[in-house]
């Protein structure tokens, strides 16, 4: 990694590098993003060997009086290592990229709009906590909530966190709509796909398309009701259909419902040869009973449990207000280690 920090240092001292704009940002956001992975191990090292010198001083002197602060120095060299050697499983092709993160109702009618709304808050609030920002590009409000809502998320490894989360969401809870308190089950799917760069070739002929415009159904005052600004894209032989109507212009709506088309697509030729996967990029799998990757169980007691590493908690409120990196980083252990 030193040696990728020396090669990129020695191009940005190259001053035709700054001849093309973006070339050039494309470099000094890797640089960064290099330093920013090999500067933290540079320092635990060095607290490690400064832990390791107080032991010594401790033993020689026998003396208990440091003991707290060596106990206290090496639970939090823990934390730190934790959370770096996660960042290392972060190494596929697109894992440092922006992403694209979807939505959709499944079954379950309007509680299953209202779940949606839930993982969305949910969601938000993660990227909250994780300094990430992200944009609404499509929302699709529904009676009791919201049928699908597409956003952008921006921020270092946002699709290597994100894409694990992939899948059937299935919620178990006590309605809130259902005036003699039933226990309903509901559900929505979850899709993530990297922000791709505009040089990555995804083949996409006009005959492969439908574009449809109509008029917006969210958040943008009077004029979303005026114009056929918003824009919808199938694609034919994947059955992907993207949404873009958060700007007021259609063609500017247009251009971001390719983007993402783009990124679904080349998720979803690349899935195409892994025939394990295949049925997961093309968001063919009913978002129902079965399917499900992971459950929120409200009633009859609190638990979420992630069906693929087993990781679970019972605190559940946690959990919908964002505190979603315990079963973030348990899913990249997990594939990790080869197990998905």
């Amino acid at each position: 990694m030193k040696s990728e920090i020396a090669d990129l240092e020695h191009r940005t001292a190259d001053p035709s590098l700054w001849d093309n704009r973006e070339e050039a940002e494309r470099v000094m956001t890797q640089l960064k993003r290099t330093k920013d992975r090999l500067e933290p191990w540079e320092r635990l090292v060095s607290e490690t060997d400064e832990l390791a010198e107080l032991l010594e001083l401790a033993i020689a002197e026998k003396s208990g009086d440091l003991e707290r602060e060596i106990r206290d120095g090496l639970a939090e060299q823990q934390r730190v290592f934790d959370r770096l050697e996660v960042l290392e499983l972060l190494s596929d092709r697109f894992d440092a990229s922006n992403a694209f993160f979807t939505i959709h109702s499944g079954a379950g009618g309007t509680e299953a709009c209202d779940w949606v709304s839930m993982l969305y808050r949910a969601y938000t609030r993660w990227a909250d906590r994780n300094a990430m920002r992200y944009e609404l590009l499509d929302i699709q409000e529904a009676e009791g909530g919201i049928k699908s809502v597409t956003i952008q998320l921006d921020g270092d490894y946002a699709y290597g966190y994100l894409k694990g989360e992939t899948g059937i969401h299935r919620l178990v809870r006590i309605s809130p709509f259902d005036s003699s308190g039933r226990r309903h089950t509901s559900f929505a799917s979850v899709y993530v796909s990297p922000v791709i760069d505009d040089d990555i070739e995804v083949d996409i002929k006009p005959d492969d398309i439908r574009v449809d415009t109509y008029r917006a159904s969210g958040a943008g005052g009077q004029h979303v009701n005026k114009t056929d600004s918003a824009v919808r894209i199938t694609h034919f032989d994947s059955g992907i259909v993207v949404q873009c109507q958060n700007e007021r212009s259609q063609h500017k709506n247009r251009a971001t419902a390719m983007k993402v088309l783009k990124s679904r697509l080349y998720e979803f030729y690349r899935a195409k040869q892994d025939a394990e996967h295949a049925a997961d990029a093309a968001e063919k799998k009913d978002i129902s009973w079965g399917n499900q990757i992971r459950s929120y169980v409200f009633q009859p007691y609190t638990m979420v449990k992630d069906h693929r590493t087993k990781h679970e908690t019972s605190n559940v409120q946690a959990v919908m207000d964002g505190d979603l990196d315990p079963f973030i980083e348990e899913y990249l252990r997990f594939s990790w280690n080869g197990s998905a």
